[in-house]
């Protein structure tokens, strides 16, 4: 049996590690795994060092509420609001907002 799909996309990271989708997919992949807290590091990472991948916006939030930490959460979703607004990404942007309503309605 072959490596892990997260230890596929460690090693791969390690030869590039400014490898944007990588790191997202590894952030997610750890995300879902029984291990969910080290996913952080990576969501951190590409927020603070690529802010401009839209995607790890959303999921990155969705992430903090996992974690119970809706202001965190919120704060996410609204910069990431601010970058697809500006990209005019629209469906990312929608995605956001929505999210973002949602966790004002819950709260």
């Amino acid at each position: 049996m072959g490596p892990s799909r997260i230890e596929f996309l460690e090693q791969a990271l390690k030869t590039s590690p400014e490898n944007t989708f990588m790191r997202y997919a590894l952030a997610m992949e750890i995300a879902n795994s029984e291990r969910p807290e080290a996913a952080w590091e990576h969501f951190q990472y590409l927020l603070q060092r690529h802010p401009d991948y839209a995607a790890t916006y959303l999921q990155a939030g969705m992430y903090l509420i996992k974690q119970g930490k809706e202001q965190e959460a919120r704060n996410v979703f609204k910069k990431g609001i601010e970058v697809t607004r500006r990209q005019g990404n629209l469906h990312a942007l929608s995605e956001l907002e929505s999210a973002c309503e949602d966790l004002q309605e819950d709260s």
